[in-house]
């Protein structure tokens, strides 16, 4: 009998992390790399300028840790929180399709001159979002208890 993985097995804590310059963002980047969510989970709050993304992200910190102990290894739910955003712009993401999968590559930030910036979620099928915000503000928090990835293997990248 499978049972779901929980945060005690590892000895760690839910991630609650927040990037606010560049290097920061590489971090959060690193972490959400192969992350998988609907559509209908992608939320834009222009009234309180947030823009948020109910994501299921692979454990990338726990691999080694599944690997010495011979375990499979785990999803969990997280929540990618930006603040700040002004507008909001995609390709390759149909609107209206909740039932679409979608999967994060990267996360990337341009600043511009005028002090504002514009975030990129690169998706994996060429596919964006592009936030263009005042400041950057991204926090990464899961949300759920760690469980078993569905496939239980570690997302592959093969080069092409």
């Amino acid at each position: 009998m499978s049972q779901d993985a929980k945060f005690e097995d590892g000895g760690e804590r839910p991630l609650r992390l927040m990037a606010v310059d560049p290097e920061d963002l590489q971090v959060v980047s690193s972490l959400v790399q192969d992350a998988i969510f609907p559509a209908s989970e992608i939320q834009w709050l222009p009234s309180e300028r947030r823009f948020a993304i109910l994501l299921n992200r692979f454990r990338w910190e726990d691999v080694p840790l599944a690997q010495r102990g011979g375990r499979d290894f785990e999803r969990v739910q997280s929540v990618l929180l930006v603040g700040d955003v002004v507008k909001v712009q995609s390709q390759g993401v149909s609107k209206g399709d909740n039932d679409t999968i979608l999967s994060i590559l990267s996360l990337s930030f341009q600043p511009s001159e005028d002090g504002m910036g514009r975030l990129e979620l690169t998706l994996a099928g060429d596919g964006a979002i592009a936030l263009q915000v005042e400041s950057l503000d991204v926090v990464l928090k899961d949300v759920t208890r760690p469980y078993i990835a569905p496939s239980k293997k570690a997302p592959g990248h093969p080069e092409t």
